[in-house]
């Protein structure tokens, strides 16, 4: 059996230098001159943004508050934007990413489901890893046994390369707890979450 890493994972220093000149290696490789004026600074530039996409800091994802919860309440935040990159072809994808969970005892500063959803996402990933990692830590976090995400993925390496396909959307999900045996709890927090956005 399959399982995923839901661990942040330990790095060493990102070598700006040297990534930028493996950028400029890659260029002549290409047969592109890189001295030309739109190429010049295209290596240092790359370099840069590897550091700020890998090194991104969302902020604090832990700040949660005391709750004394009446029955049948839940916590849903609808679409939560990000960016992340294909970890098999390094090209982008976008996700739109749907939180539930049922509080037991606190719940999660709001701001710190879409924190959440970036720390994860600024890695080189996979839209199913990122699901589930994300919902592994809302749980966590929250202390709730009962958790779900949904996401619903664009991604480039369709789009842009082999199949082509400019309209294929993914949709990945994570249930935890209650909701991946009691189908009507996950079907009352999944259409809350799409909801909003006129999806069903």
């Amino acid at each position: 059996m399959t399982t995923t890493d839901t661990r942040l994972p330990t790095t060493g220093g990102i070598d700006i230098g040297e990534v930028e000149a493996l950028y400029r290696k890659l260029l002549v490789a290409l047969g592109q001159d890189v001295d030309s004026e739109g190429l010049r600074d295209t290596p240092a530039r790359v370099a840069r943004f590897w550091k700020d996409f890998l090194q991104h800091d969302p902020g604090t994802t832990d700040t949660a508050f005391t709750h004394q919860e009446s029955g049948g309440q839940y916590v849903v935040v609808s679409g939560i934007r990000a960016w992340s990159l294909c970890q098999h072809h390094l090209l982008p994808f976008r996700l739109d990413v749907h939180i539930g969970y049922v509080p037991a005892g606190r719940v999660l500063g709001l701001s710190k489901l879409p924190r959440i959803v970036q720390t994860y996402a600024h890695r080189l990933q996979i839209q199913e890893a990122l699901t589930t990692q994300v919902a592994h830590e809302v749980a966590a976090l929250s202390g709730s046994g009962d958790v779900g995400v949904w996401s619903v993925g664009e991604h480039l390496c369709m789009a842009m390369r082999g199949v082509r396909d400019q309209a294929a959307r993914t949709t990945t999900a994570c249930l935890l707890g209650r909701l991946e045996s009691d189908d009507r709890l996950a079907e009352r927090l999944r259409t809350a979450a799409f909801l909003p956005l006129g999806a069903r």
